[in-house]
């Protein structure tokens, strides 16, 4: 269908949820409260590893306005995860699953108390007696790795969670033909998700006594499946709905508080709230992984890459949560946008007693891509080549085979991405690349450069997880279609998911969008959608709507009143990584991006400020292009964030600044002085209308453009994020830059 004859798709309507949140008329799981509801509060653990040897709660139950305490032995299956279940809901004794007295990370819960008031329920918990006997402990992931050290986990060698290997090419062959050789170390920290919404959520029996939890999360369904597991309940009985949602960034695909108000409502039958302050949840949930990257790259003096050789730890913190992929991930992109025949790689998940860490925009690519395009920039350095000409000799094309040995699906735009992305900044392409020159600030101490990087990533689950995306459409009329109801459980996070879903839904049934109602979110009445993740939403349920469309207005030919269409899109199959090779096809579709900075750094202070981001991406289509820029934007200013700005400091598995007030994150006096957004339309073959995902993809090169970029302005290359002040003063003194005579 040409774009002349799109009514719906490609525009930019205003989103449907716009008035209520402006206004504040729509509420968000901590606005939510209903008569005769009780509240409750969790205790936390007091060490970073311990056994829980008994915990007394008989004071506390006899506390005014206490109306139960909970512990690990009241959970019927005491245990969760999105990947393993290796985490208990509860520590302490007495529980059903074997290693659930043990906390692991100051994370852990051990005990739950639900009163009449949020204060009750605070002074119950402090009135908790429990004993601890401490346990050695491992902080540092690469010391974790080494023997002798205390081991978390039943059936981990070396507190090892996953290994993962690729081995393409013979690496000797590759450093034989390579004219020039760079390595880096390159080391990324904890990044907070700081979404607006803290955890928060409402728990009540329904009047199908149904267990009810109304809470803020990515994927409905999958918080039926951990709650009906740990409360040993079928599914059918447990019933999950979001409100508005107020930000995830993959924050909310881990459980938080789903299970132990779903706990409370049951035993309980009285409704039950839970709100979580902003130290809670900093303190409490789980973070952006640390990566440590040794890697180097040959090529040849042409500047062909011929070898990559990478090892990646990533510290998992104290349980799996989603580090088996997020790694895969990393490890899959370690080697960047570019062919290589020889790529040999090993990448590793450990656990220590630090809080864990699992999913965040980007999910192991900003941290592998940090890596990648250091290396890039490194190697132009060294041999005297423009960064956009060596990438152009070496990106992915169509028909490129990746490090995994297998083609990449078809619709690959990288080298468009790449060219449009300079053509719109600061290059010049007249037979060859060129850059333009920067005019530099009169101040001695200030100085100016441009950095530039690319990056590619998954749109949907990788490595042979069952995608799928459930949709249903009723339409209602006699002779014309007067109303169409679209049934679609993905989540809407804030990124305008649901303002698609009814776009894509008038398109395809062809009607007016005031006639499309959307009926989300709720898992007793609408099918699983899969996770608001892996940039897969508007891709994976734009398939499903269409199918479900299609169904819908063939039955309504047929004159059935009203017409109903139920689909269930299902994308090609993926696989997993060979464990010897690394051989795989690990992913059905992807996007493309690629960003050029123009920072000015002040060589006395360290500070770096962001001038300009041109962001280019390849969106496929842009089913509604202002919510696509708003997703470049957010996500420019959340990888300036994690770049130069965001610094979890942690001692000894504590969070030492749990406060937005000492956790800096960008303000509007922070973010670049422009973004400029370059939305690149190379239609996806198999996405709806030909859409990709895009919502992480603006995130992934920023961090190693702005590298690039100090060095432009200093000669002084940073292989570490976040670039504080003092990181970048450290840094320019040790090169002997700015010093004061």
């Amino acid at each position: 269908m040409t774009e002349s004859m799109l009514k719906h798709v490609g525009r930019s309507v205003g989103r449907i949820d716009a008035y209520g949140k402006v206004t504040g008329e729509t509420p968000y799981p901590g606005d939510i409260t209903v008569p005769g509801q009780l509240w409750m509060k969790l205790r936390f653990s007091d060490h970073a590893h311990a056994r829980v040897v008994s915990i007394d709660t008989s004071r506390a139950q006899t506390m005014p306005g206490v109306h139960a305490i909970f512990t690990a032995r009241d959970v019927p299956k005491n245990e969760y995860g999105l990947v393993i279940k290796d985490q208990p809901v509860l520590c302490g004794p007495g529980s059903s699953i074997e290693g659930a007295d043990i906390v692991r990370t100051t994370m852990d819960c051990v005990a739950v108390a639900v009163a009449d008031s949020e204060a009750q329920a605070a002074a119950a918990l402090a009135a908790i007696e429990i004993v601890y006997e401490p346990l050695p402990t491992v902080f540092d992931f690469r010391t974790a790795m080494e023997p002798g050290q205390p081991q978390l986990h039943v059936g981990s060698d070396n507190n090892v969670l996953c290994h993962f290997r690729i081995r393409k090419g013979t690496q000797q062959a590759g450093w034989d033909a390579a004219d020039v050789v760079v390595e880096g170390v390159y080391e990324t920290g904890y990044q907070e998700h700081a979404y607006l919404q803290p955890e928060a959520g409402l728990s009540y029996i329904d009047d199908e006594d149904r267990i009810t939890v109304v809470v803020a999360g990515q994927w409905a369904h999958e918080d039926v499946w951990q709650i009906s597991h740990a409360l040993d309940v079928p599914e059918e009985s447990v019933r999950v709905i979001y409100p508005a949602i107020g930000g995830a960034f993959g924050g909310r695909e881990d459980m938080s508080v789903q299970i132990v108000l779903a706990l409370a409502a049951q035993r309980l039958r009285r409704p039950v709230k839970i709100q979580w302050s902003r130290e809670e949840s900093i303190r409490f949930h789980h973070k952006r992984h640390p990566f440590s990257i040794r890697t180097r790259w040959g090529a040849t003096r042409e500047g062909k890459l011929v070898a990559v050789e990478a090892e990646v730890l990533a510290d998992a913190g104290a349980y799996a949560y989603t580090s088996t992929k997020v790694v895969a991930n990393a490890c899959l992109l370690i080697s960047g946008p570019y062919e290589c025949p020889n790529v040999h790689v090993d990448t590793y998940a450990v656990y220590t007693n630090n809080i864990p860490t699992g999913a965040f925009r980007g999910f192991g690519g900003p941290q592998a891509l940090f890596a990648a395009e250091i290396q890039m920039n490194k190697l132009a350095d060294a041999l005297g080549m423009d960064p956009v000409h060596i990438r152009m000799i070496n990106t992915i094309r169509e028909g490129s085979v990746t490090s995994v040995q297998t083609p990449l699906p078809p619709g690959v735009s990288m080298p468009q991405v790449i060219e449009q992305c300079a053509l719109e900044s600061y290059w010049t392409h007249d037979g060859e690349w060129r850059r333009r020159s920067v005019e530099q600030p009169v101040e001695s101490w200030r100085k100016r450069g441009i950095g530039f990087a690319g990056g590619y990533k998954n749109v949907g689950y990788s490595f042979g997880f069952p995608e799928h995306s459930w949709a249903a459409i009723e339409l209602y009329g006699k002779s014309k279609i007067d109303r169409v109801v679209v049934r679609a459980n993905g989540a809407d996070v804030g990124q305008g998911a649901h303002t698609v879903f009814v776009q894509m839904a008038a398109e395809a049934v062809g009607v007016p969008i005031e006639r499309v109602e959307l009926i989300p979110s709720d898992s007793a009445s609408v099918g699983s959608s899969g996770s608001a993740s892996a940039s897969r939403l508007t891709f994976m349920a734009g398939n499903a709507i269409r199918g479900a469309a299609e169904k819908a207005l063939t039955a309504w030919k047929s004159e059935e009143r009203p017409a109903i269409g139920v689909y269930e899109y299902r994308p090609p199959r993926t696989s997993m990584f060979d464990p010897r090779t690394g051989k795989s096809e690990p992913n059905f579709a992807y996007g493309y991006t690629a960003q050029a900075v123009e920072v000015e750094v002040d060589i006395e202070t360290g500070h770096i400020e962001i001038i300009r981001v041109v962001s280019a991406n390849d969106v496929g289509r842009a089913i509604n292009p202002q919510l696509v820029v708003g997703q470049v934007e957010g996500a420019v200013v959340q990888a300036q964030g994690y770049a130069v700005m965001e610094n979890l400091v942690t001692r000894e598995g504590k969070i030492l600044n749990p406060y937005l007030s000492t956790y800096l994150i960008p303000t509007i006096k922070d973010v670049p002085h422009e973004v400029k957004s370059v939305v690149l339309e190379y239609p996806d073959p198999i996405g709806p209308w030909g859409a990709r995902g895009m919502a992480e993809m603006p995130l992934l090169p920023l961090a190693p453009a702005l590298v690039a970029a100090v060095h432009d302005a200093t000669g002084v290359w940073i292989d570490a994020i976040p670039m504080t002040p003092e990181r970048v003063v450290a840094a320019l003194r040790k090169a002997g830059v700015g010093a004061i005579p």
